[in-house]
């Protein structure tokens, strides 16, 4: 037997958009070019000192350094529960109705495998971020795209993927507050989306890792507190936002006890959950003031405001989000034909300011880019000065 020949999943995932201005990124820096990079959705805000300090005293004692439990210790469920019930008035069974992941991508994926057989169909926003898309790929379906933007109607474009779609779709994923676009919606909404998915009998799967990066009075609904959204799908929620605990890997899934149960026996054969003392800091984040919640959102705000009040005084028309740590804009009508891949690399070589390029999260985005809220007010006002430099010399 020769190895030459790719595995057929990978083979499945297309090239890495994200890559091709990674690569160049890194070869200007290598080059001592200072890059204002605002690419990846990689929080910077340091974890609130509280939750480390208590990671830091779990893990001094031995008994935590054992295996643990694939689907999170019941203090950490209990607490995510308790959460859903102040916030949401959403009322869950701690042990049939939730469940601890590695994140919400772990949990995406895995809860993808456990639901689909090669050939299902999936239907998933586009643009979108890339685990709704390429879950369900790893998996063996195939991914119908639901246009969402200024100027669709979703449940239109929803009605038409569905009908379209053969064999019936079996799953709809969904992302408010949106990822990239920074779309979000209402509790009203919500109520729609369950009717039509029992109506068309497609399991929904949300994802709201923006859950408490609102703005403006904006309060972003849970997808469980629709009535019969239990009876439907699950919504995942992670803790990477909005407490800045990204590499933690502390995410939940919540909600439809079949679909729960259906992750937590794939994840029992695949992982014996999270490092203990990361559980036992995650439950006193959970269980305690959200002032820290508070703190890192208006932390956003303010990099929300500094950006976009730049981009429009330089001439480039971006409107302000009501919510995530993104701003999504469309490239200025100048370079707009180039697409999104090209332009920021030209944004990269000529502004030296890295932004991830709109077609990296599906097709209808080719004519954006999404900056990421990660640079200080200092780096912005340099990131903007080099966009205005290279929008200048577009009108001469």
């Amino acid at each position: 037997m020769k190895h030459t020949e790719e595995f057929s999943r990978i083979q499945r995932l297309p090239p890495y958009v994200f890559a091709v201005v990674g690569d160049l990124k890194m070869r200007l820096r290598r080059q001592n070019v200072d890059i204002v990079d605002f690419g990846m959705g990689n929080p910077d805000i340091p974890t609130p000192g509280h939750i480390v300090d208590k990671l830091a005293e779990a893990a001094h004692k031995p008994v935590n350094h054992r295996y643990s439990l694939s689907r999170g210790i019941p203090n950490l469920r209990k607490a995510i529960c308790d959460r859903y019930a102040r916030l949401h008035g959403v009322h869950l069974d701690q042990e049939s109705e939730a469940i601890v992941t590695m994140g919400s991508k772990e949990g995406l994926a895995h809860l993808s495998l456990a639901m689909l057989d090669p050939g299902d169909v999936v239907l998933a926003p586009d643009p979108t971020y890339p685990i709704h898309k390429y879950a369900p790929v790893i998996a063996g379906a195939d991914v119908r795209s639901v246009p969402i933007g200024p100027g669709r109607d979703f449940f239109e474009d929803l009605t038409t993927a569905t009908r379209q779609a053969w064999p019936k779709p079996k799953v709809l994923f969904l992302c408010y507050p949106h990822n990239p676009t920074t779309e979000v919606t209402t509790l009203e909404f919500f109520e729609k989306i369950v009717d039509f998915a029992k109506e068309n009998d497609i399991w929904v799967i949300h994802d709201l890792a923006y859950a408490d990066l609102v703005f403006d009075g904006y309060t972003a609904p849970s997808f469980l507190q629709a009535k019969g959204a239990k009876d439907v799908g699950v919504e995942f929620y992670t803790m990477s936002k909005s407490y800045s605990m990204p590499g933690w890997r502390v995410g939940f899934c919540l909600g439809n006890a079949r679909l729960i149960h259906a992750l937590s026996r794939i994840k029992s054969y695949l992982d014996y959950g999270i490092f203990q003392p990361v559980q036992i800091a995650a439950t006193v984040a959970l269980n305690g003031s959200d002032a820290c919640v508070d703190e890192i959102c208006d932390i956003y705000r303010e990099r929300r405001d500094r950006l976009v009040e730049g981009l429009n005084r330089v001439g480039w028309e971006t409107p302000s989000p009501k919510a995530t740590m993104f701003v999504w804009t469309r490239i200025p009508e100048p370079f707009r034909k180039m697409g999104s891949v090209e332009f920021s690399k030209l944004l990269l070589t000529e502004a030296h300011v890295a932004v991830s390029p709109g077609l990296g999260f599906g097709s209808y985005g080719d004519e954006y880019v999404r900056f990421a809220l990660i640079e200080n007010e200092h780096r912005t006002r340099q990131a903007v000065a080099g966009i205005r430099r290279l929008l200048s010399g577009a009108r001469q």
